[in-house]
């Protein structure tokens, strides 16, 4: 089982997926991804899966049109930890491709 990240962990953490923000309402991260069109961002999605599944890791999406918001945080820890970097990381490779 993953473990909530510390505050040194969730410093060194943030520095590393940059562009990803702490939600306001609770531990978790979100970011909000745009794309050209449905295709694109059901395409990003797809991938996402995948490697979700992999990492025994699912995110909190919504996806309207070309816009996919993510939270990440995990559920078994009670909030942030290195898993939701982990899927950071991939989500922000994926979609830069």
């Amino acid at each position: 089982m993953a473990s909530r990240l510390d505050d040194t962990e969730r410093s060194a953490a943030m520095a590393e997926i940059g562009d990803w923000a702490p939600a306001a309402d609770r531990d978790a991260i979100e970011k909000t991804f745009t794309f050209k069109d449905f295709n694109e961002a059901f395409g990003f999605m797809t991938r996402c899966a995948l490697v979700a599944e992999k990492l025994g890791h699912h995110p909190e999406w919504f996806n309207v049109y070309k816009t996919v918001k993510v939270t990440l945080t995990t559920h078994d820890a009670g909030g942030l930890s290195q898993l939701d970097v982990k899927m950071a990381k991939a989500m922000d490779a994926i979609a830069t491709g």
